[in-house]
């Protein structure tokens, strides 16, 4: 399933997100660098890609890691997951951290990033006094297994 996606080149030498198969979840996000940046050890930067996206009503963009950079070169998004709202039209970019102990260096053109169009609800919140029953109550972590 696929849906019209708005997109504004912020930056005339930006990428469009590219599927890397059939049926790819997530559209790959590239680097748009006027130079090679260099992430130390430990360091989070934030990588431009030179565009702003139209997210229909509905839909959220998460940004998830690329597994081959995160696995190759430790490089991921320092936030785990980073939520682009509907009503956000600023420019995409991804905090990418260094979990590796090498410096990794960025090229412009690099995938970066994946983002992956979802539905979500929100909530109407109602304070109660009780919640209801379950068998495993307030079991926190690791209570439903060894």
């Amino acid at each position: 399933m696929s849906f019209p996606m708005n997109i504004k080149k912020l930056n005339d030498n930006a990428r469009l997100p590219t599927y890397g198969s059939e049926f790819a979840a997530g559209a790959d996000l590239y680097a748009c660098l006027d130079a090679d940046v260099t992430i130390a050890p430990a360091e989070t930067l934030l990588i431009h890609t030179g565009l702003a996206m139209e997210i229909p009503t509905g839909l959220v963009g998460l940004i998830y890691a690329r597994s081959g950079l995160a696995s190759k070169k430790g490089l991921a998004p320092a936030n785990k997951v980073g939520v682009i709202d509907s009503d956000y039209r600023g420019e995409i970019m991804v905090a990418l951290h260094n979990h590796s102990t090498e410096p990794r260096t960025i090229s412009d053109g690099e995938r970066i990033a994946q983002i992956v169009f979802a539905p979500y609800y929100t909530a109407d919140f109602s304070v109660v006094d009780e919640l209801g029953d379950t068998i495993r109550g307030t079991g926190g972590f690791g209570s439903t297994g060894k």
